[in-house]
Order: structure tokens, then sequence, then C-alpha cells
């Protein structure tokens, strides 16, 4: 069975969940958790809740609900044209037949693969609004430059076929496979970031403590499952960091932000 999709009929109210080649059914009279412990247990990584996602079966939908206290998730269609932003407290029904659940606790970032038998809606070339909170994706003007930055900060996720868990480069590693300088990096990293956030995107902005590392972990989740950065786009890294190489010091991109 491929991890982007259910070779057989699902049952009528039936889940399926899909993590790293992993399978799990979660039953409509059972409460299904996901954190440090769980019934999808990530007990090496200390910056998770215990007990964070929970995916629950009411008023005739599967449920993504976020009993987490400070982590936030993220629900994607399977085709990257619907988002929505699951803040603590929160809960968000799974209203399509395949939906992308993505999360990212301290350097490290997970997707897990989520399909429903009855989903409430079907996927159409223009999404309209719903009536859950959600982001409506559109087309993001880029420059070259802003989207060389994401794909060196998503590429090991674009990398990483299907669901899984992958860790997310420090703004030191992303530069260096630019071949750019760490100050160019940071300064580009911030124009993208405000960029974003004037257009509403959550969590990349604040002074916490965290700051650094949630940012880049939003700003992947973001792009991945809005599908601003595909992996077909990965080839512009080597040729961004052969252009670069041995004339890092002498560029001069100051008027490109």
């Amino acid at each position: 069975m491929g991890k982007n999709q259910i070779s057989e009929p699902l049952n009528e109210n039936e889940l399926r969940v899909e993590f790293a080649g992993n399978w799990y059914s979660p039953k409509p009279n059972e409460q299904f958790s996901i954190g440090r412990n769980g019934d999808v247990a990530f007990d090496d990584n200390p910056y998770l809740h215990r007990s964070f996602l929970r995916l629950a079966f009411g008023n005739g939908l599967w449920w993504v609900v976020n009993d987490g206290k400070r982590l936030t998730a993220a629900l994607s269609d399977g085709e990257g044209r619907m988002y929505s932003w699951l803040s603590p407290g929160s809960a968000v029904p799974l209203v399509f037949r395949h939906m992308r659940l993505s999360f990212a606790a301290g350097p490290i970032s997970y997707e897990l693969n989520l399909f429903t038998a009855t989903p409430a809606f079907a996927p159409v070339g223009s999404m309209a609004s719903a009536d859950y909170s959600e982001e409506t994706i559109g087309d993001i003007p880029l420059t070259a430059t802003q989207k060389l930055l994401i794909l060196a900060l998503a590429e090991n996720r674009l990398r990483k076929f299907g669901s899984g868990a992958v860790e997310i480069p420090s703004t030191a590693q992303a530069a260096e496979r630019l071949g750019w300088t760490q100050t160019r990096f940071n300064r580009k990293l911030d124009n993208v970031c405000d960029k974003f956030d004037h257009i509403g995107v959550d969590g990349l902005r604040g002074d916490s403590s965290g700051y650094a590392i949630n940012r880049r972990a939003r700003l992947v989740e973001y792009a991945v499952s809005s599908a601003l950065v595909t992996a077909a786009e990965l080839p512009l890294l080597e040729a961004e960091a052969a252009a670069n190489r041995g004339n890092r010091a002498g560029r001069n991109d100051d008027n490109d932000s």
C-alpha cells in the first residue's frame, strides 16, 4: 500500500493514519492520541508534549484536536490547496478524503497522512471558504533568493517522500548549503518571515526563547503544505551553491531581499 493512497475502500466512519510507513486504524468510539506518549508516540523528542494531538469522532466527522499548551499543528488537503492552522485548544474536522497533518517540536518536523471514508468535501479547482478557521492559499510573490532560502530550509522535508520525521537545518547549515554568508541568510530570512506575517501566516514573529527554531519550522511547514516549494525545484539549490562557490564574499546582493 502506498503512503499517499488507500488501495482498498474504507468503511463508513473509518479513519486510517499513516506515519513513516506504519498504519493505524482509530476507532470512532475511542480517543487516538499523538505525542510523547500515545498511540503514535515520539518518546525521543523532549520538546513535544506528552499529550499533544487527539483524533476523535463526533457529529459525523473525524476531528483533530490540539490538547497542547504551546505547540501548534497544521492540516492541508492532499493537493496543498487548503491549509488550516491548529493553535492550542482548537479543533479542525477532516473534510477531505486525504489530509496531511504536520507539526514541529524543537528542530524536528513531522508529517502524517490521514484518510477518511466519507469526506464532507471533494477537491475542486477553486476552494470556497469553509465555516471553520482556515487560511486560503493563494499566489505569494517570492523573489528568486527568497525561493532559494525556503528551499534550503525545506530540503530535508522535500527529499523525504511521504510522511515521517525530519530535522530542519540551522541557519548556518542552510546558508552554507547555498554558499551564502550567514549574515545574508539571516537578513533574507527576516524579510521572508515579515512577508508571510503580513499576509496572516502565524508563528513567524515573536521573542520567545524558541523563536529561532520555531519560525524556521513554521516557515517550512507552511511552504511545503501549501506547495509554495516542491521537490522538482531542489536542483536550484546546487545551481546556487555552484554559482557562489569561491565567490561568496564578493557577491553584492543588497538590493535583492
